[in-house]
């Protein structure tokens, strides 16, 4: 089947490759040429493990281009919208400029029949809008299907996904023939689509155009709970002795509960779950619904407020003050295994903590370069080893596999104080502190501090 994605950062160019990965011909098309040319030669602008091998296999088999013109589209029977919707500059809603700009471009070279289908995650009422804008050509069908995927394990989450939603005209009822039960309009056309994952047994879930607009927020709202909850906890854990890791291991092992999510640290970021809950806020502000917007405000209170707290406990640990400590931070990305630094809990408290006075050092394995252009005013190191010398305090931030690894000795020689805030809950706190190094977690025992480790 020919189809085009229109939009190719983390959703869309994720979404196009795979697609062609199950034999389909796609193009993808996106306003910014740098990113097209980059694309078409097999390698993504973003760091995402598998993506690159996937986009190298469209481009050798043909199956994949990219391409600036909308007209390309033109011949395509399905149009996937991946375009992004960030959080508007002036109010705590989604941003929907891209995407009615992007419906706009394709509607001139939409093929008689075609079906658009949305994939941003998008407010309530997105898809009545955008029939104002397709209203021309009222031969094109409108469905939503809603992505779920996770930076990092995007491509797994595409090729095994735990569920597919189709939101379509009239909702399940309409979705199938009423004798013979078969799939009618985009209902038929998504199972096409999606034919070797449906055929893998992947659950098909069929809704109307509401539910599915909700869906993505109400699970990152539901995500972002849990991990706000957790870190509530944490301070109350701090305030009484308990220790928070092994509360959540064993509230985690309560099968109506879970452990997904229920771990105590810096909080979340990144260009989704902060901006989808204040969405979602919005939303229930604008449908008079005051107890999902008083909870969101909650979560999204708790969530920024891990970031003071941690200056806090850094400042604890230097002794009161910050100024004129030199201080290494582990971890630029907002969370492991991608680059992308937007909202990121880590650069956010280590700025915090150079506007206290701190001489700071990050260091990331993917991401320095892209976090140095946004924070001139940070020093960055690419070496993990460089980036440890003459520390007077170590803070662990983004939780990539190669800082939990670290060997504890090697890292003491290389550090002026052996004081480490691990505000990722990551290090195994015994066998660092084996090795002469106060060890601080959020929600956990503080320790108490050797006369070396207090020692300038």
């Amino acid at each position: 089947m020919k189809m085009s994605v229109i939009g190719c950062g983390y959703l869309g160019a994720v979404h196009a490759a795979t697609l062609a990965s199950m034999g389909h011909t796609v193009v993808g098309i996106d306003v910014d040429p740098t990113k097209v040319a980059q694309l078409a030669q097999g390698a993504a602008p973003f760091h995402e493990p598998g993506l690159n091998e996937l986009l190298e296999d469209g481009r050798t088999t043909g199956r994949l281009r990219f391409s600036t013109d909308p007209a390309e589209a033109g011949s395509a029977q399905v149009h996937f919208l991946c375009v992004g919707t960030p959080q508007d500059k002036t109010s705590d809603a989604a941003d929907l400029t891209f995407l009615v700009s992007a419906a706009a471009a394709l509607l001139p070279h939409l093929a008689e029949g075609a079906v658009v289908v949305g994939k941003s995650t998008v407010p309530v009422g997105t898809v009545e809008m955008l029939r104002g804008v397709l209203a021309a050509r009222p031969d094109v069908l409108l469905g939503w299907n809603p992505e779920f995927l996770r930076q990092g394990t995007a491509v797994k989450d595409s090729l095994v996904p735990d569920r597919l939603v189709y939101g379509v005209e009239g909702g399940r009822t309409a979705a199938f023939h009423p004798a013979t039960g078969a799939p009618l309009d985009v209902t038929a056309a998504l199972d096409a689509v999606y034919e070797p994952l449906l055929a893998a047994g992947t659950p098909r879930l069929v809704c109307n155009f509401a539910t599915a607009e909700l869906i993505k927020s109400a699970a990152n709202a539901y995500l972002a709970t849990k991990v706000s909850f957790i870190n509530a906890v944490a301070e109350l854990c701090e305030a009484s002795g308990a220790d928070v890791t092994e509360l959540s291991e064993a509230m985690g092992l309560d099968p109506r509960i879970g452990s997904r999510y229920l771990h105590a640290g810096l909080g979340f970021g990144g260009g989704c779950l902060p901006k989808d809950i204040r969405s979602f806020r919005t939303q229930a502000a604008t449908l008079a619904v005051p107890a999902v917007e008083d909870w969101m405000r909650v979560v999204d209170a708790v969530n920024v407020g891990q970031r003071e707290r941690t200056v806090g406990l850094a400042a604890e640990l230097c002794g009161g003050t910050l100024a004129g400590r030199s201080i290494t931070v582990l971890g630029a990305s907002f969370k492991p295994d991608t680059d992308d630094i937007r909202d990121s809990p880590a650069l956010d408290v280590a700025d915090r903590l150079a506007a206290a006075g701190a001489h700071v050092t990050v260091t990331d394995p993917k991401a320095v370069n892209l976090a140095w252009r946004r924070y001139p005013g940070l020093r960055f190191e690419a070496s993990t080893e460089k980036a440890l010398r003459d520390a007077e305090l170590v803070l662990l931030l983004t939780e990539w596999d190669e800082y939990r690894q670290l060997c504890p000795a090697a890292a003491g020689q290389q550090v002026r104080r052996r004081v480490v805030l691990d505000g990722r809950n990551a290090l195994d706190a015994g066998a660092w502190r084996e090795q002469g190094w106060v060890v601080r977690g959020l929600g956990t025992s503080p320790g108490v501090l050797t006369a070396a480790a207090r020692a300038s």
